[in-house]
């Protein structure tokens, strides 16, 4: 029976502030730093990434509300919060946080990676012999790159370029007059952390190592930098600058110039944020403040050191004993080396599941095809790719064989911009025709599409997926991909390439769900189909897995739902602005969350559908971007094998683990699931890790 809203379902007070769910998310990547569960260096990771993350979120979504309340801008987001009283909340939610890093690897993280032989000093506490060499290393390598830059009256205040570490200096002349100065810390050249040389200079294994920042090295040498003056104190401080500027382009031959002219504004944007220590004296702060133009608001005081996303640095220590288990990654029978990847596919729709399975086959569909005689063309969207890139390199030899090759490479893939433009140079240089995205658009949908000249006629064969064609991330993140040759999705893939390289415009498809076009109006039109079925049968249920729901519409039709007594179970593993459990609105909505060893990056959307069932997989979250400013793809899971191997094997594990996942409350915390009395905690990333490939019984 449909419960009557209590509040109109646009009402403010439904919905969850974006920015304050993303520094939510981010505490949880903070939270598995602080498990002790995790080997050292992992928890090591784990601080890097929460520095990493928030870098990117004042360059993006800081430097947004900054410009918002600048402009006075009166459009708010769902919950109806001023960029001012964003600015407000993001700065008091943070300021825990950043405790909780420090003292982590103050108090906890850094004394046990001593006791393990991985030693980080200060400068003061090296002795003799140590300082010596670190006095050689900066004279002869260090010293010779610096450029001290002093500001007064005759000299401009030095710009400092978006992330950079620095030195600001307070020098002092014989009449005992102060002055500033400020000196780049080159770690575009030299490691943040210096490893000390072994006494006899030779070589050693990383059993005991030794590190000191170079930041500290550069400062006890100032002197040599200021000959004749008095260095009387130095600070280190660090500059995030806005790295969004909009990208405006009304025509696609220009899109690499204006892209390369991006990445340059990038690195002179406003100053968003300044990281200095909190020893730093108020007068350097003050003198920041008026010669950046910036608030003390944005003065941030923080620990030592400044920029922790650096200490990732320590993963290339060489001690398994301190680092995740290896694990072997699965690779069904049918798709091994040197079989035929075209009789399998056409045997049957193939789904595998990163990190658990390889990537190997995804690898070899394309390889194969390169070699393939009767391969016509091969056809794929590109997002973020990596670095030496073996897909990129089989287009590439595609290429030499003369296959026609089309990639799309997207180039506004925010801080892969650079890396995407050198593909797409290589890539046209070999004579592949490369498209660099759509005017208006930014290309997320992850597609590959390969022609071939069979007995019976010609023939697609194609790869979908959640996640990237890179072969790195695919071990860290979690991701569905579908190899299918199915006739209609072909059809469907065929026209979105045209779409996409030319100047076709479909409005429709037969199966794939696609946006802008149609993926946001299936996707509503399926939930009140939900809510139909539960009307008339019962049983309504849906379960959404995906990284973040924001979009209001798509969230008022879950509230809908839910009013009318569907089930509803998400798995949100960022953002969720959707406030669950609210009596009267959200009561049969459950909300939950992982974070672990894995980035969860699958996307999976289940309809009960009257006991039909559908599933759907691909690229889209719910997001007001995803739905109707990008090329989004979701695809049909239709497979009665497949279907049942992700809704009887693999979500249940996810839905039911008692290790990592949290469960979000109406107020927006989250509180961590414990497993009930005598029920053995369930770990659903270690549980697929050791049940790799128990998915193709069913399908094979």
């Amino acid at each position: 029976m449909d419960t009557p809203s209590i509040i109109p379902l646009d009402d403010p007070s439904l919905y969850i502030n974006r920015e304050l769910a993303w520094i939510r998310f981010n505490r949880h990547v903070l939270d598995e730093a602080l498990d002790t569960s995790h080997p050292l260096l992992e928890r090591v990771k784990f601080l890097s990434i929460f520095a990493n993350n928030l870098d990117e979120f004042f360059m993006v979504r800081v430097s947004g509300l900054q410009r918002q309340f600048a402009k006075g801008v009166r459009k708010f987001p769902p919950d109806g919060m001023t960029p001012g009283q964003q600015l407000d909340a993001v700065q008091q939610a943070l300021l825990p946080e950043l405790v909780i890093q420090y003292t982590c690897w103050h108090d906890d993280v850094l004394p046990k990676l001593a006791q393990q032989g991985v030693h980080i000093h200060t400068y003061s506490d090296l002795d003799e012999r140590q300082k010596a060499v670190m006095h050689r290393f900066f004279v002869d390598e260090v010293y010779p790159v610096l450029t001290p830059l002093a500001f007064d009256s005759s000299h401009p205040f030095p710009f400092i370029s978006n992330l950079s570490l620095n030195l600001a200096i307070i020098v002092r002349d014989a009449s005992r007059k102060e002055f500033f100065a400020r000196v780049k810390v080159p770690t575009n050249l030299f490691s943040r952390l210096i490893r000390i040389p072994e006494a006899d200079g030779l070589s050693r294994n990383d059993t005991v190592v030794h590190f000191v920042y170079l930041e500290e090295i550069i400062a006890a040498h100032l002197d040599m930098l200021f000959c004749g003056l008095e260095v009387v104190a130095s600070f280190p401080f660090r500059i995030t600058r806005d790295a969004d500027p909009e990208i405006e382009v009304d025509d696609a031959s220009d899109l690499l110039t204006t892209v390369e002219e991006i990445m340059e504004q990038r690195a002179h944007g406003n100053p968003i944020r300044i990281e200095v220590e909190c020893s730093m004296h108020d007068s350097i702060c003050h003198m920041l403040e008026k010669k950046l133009v910036v608030t003390s608001a944005m003065i941030h005081r923080v620990g030592h050191p400044v920029g922790m996303a650096d200490l990732m640095q320590l993963l290339s220590l060489d001690r398994p004993d301190l680092k995740d288990a290896p694990f072997t990654q699965s690779l069904p029978e049918d798709l091994a080396e040197g079989r035929d990847m075209f009789t399998a596919i056409r045997q049957h729709d193939i789904l595998l599941y990163q990190p658990y399975d390889s990537f190997t086959p995804v690898v070899n569909f394309i390889r194969q095809a390169a070699k393939d005689p009767d391969v016509l063309a091969i056809k794929i969207t590109l997002y973020r790719v990596g670095s030496n890139s073996p897909i990129v390199k089989a287009l590439m030899e595609a290429r030499e064989n003369g296959k026609a090759v089309a990639a799309l490479i997207e180039l506004k893939a925010r801080f892969d911009e650079e890396n995407n433009i050198g593909w797409a140079r290589a890539l046209e240089h070999q004579g592949v025709h490369v498209v660099y995205g759509v005017v208006g658009l930014k290309v997320h949908a992850k597609l590959c599409m390969v022609v071939r000249r069979e007995k019976d006629g010609i023939r697609r064969y194609m790869h979908l997926g959640t996640g990237n064609y890179n072969a790195t991330t695919s071990r860290i993140y979690t991701d569905f991909g579908f190899l299918t040759c199915d006739k209609q999705i072909g059809e469907d893939v065929a026209n979105l390439f045209n779409f996409l390289t030319g100047y076709a415009r479909i409005d429709s498809y037969q199966k794939l769900l696609v946006a802008p076009v149609t993926l946001r109006k299936g996707m509503l039109a399926m939930i009140e189909r939900e809510i139909a079925c539960h009307r008339e049968k019962g049983g309504g249920h849906l379960i959404f897995k995906m990284n973040a729901l924001v979009d209001p519409i798509c969230i008022a039709a879950l509230y809908r739902a839910s009013q009318a007594g569907v089930k509803i179970d998400l798995q949100v593993r960022g953002i969720c602005c959707l406030r669950p459990g609210i009596p009267g609105i959200s009561e049969h909505i459950e909300v939950t969350t992982i974070v672990g060893r894995f980035l969860e990056h699958a996307r999976v959307y289940y309809f009960h559908n009257g006991g039909e069932e559908e599933v759907y997989l691909g690229s889209a979250d719910l997001m007001p971007r995803n739905l109707d400013r990008r090329v989004e793809v979701l695809f049909p899971v239709q497979n009665p094998a497949i279907r049942t191997t992700i809704l009887a094997k693999i979500l249940p594990v996810q839905l039911t683990d008692t290790c990592k996942l949290r469960v979000l409350q109406a107020n927006g915390t989250y509180l961590r699931r414990t497993p009930a009395e005598g029920i053995r905690p369930l770990n659903a990333q270690a549980w697929f890790l050791k049940h790799s490939g128990c998915w193709y019984d069913s399908v094979r």
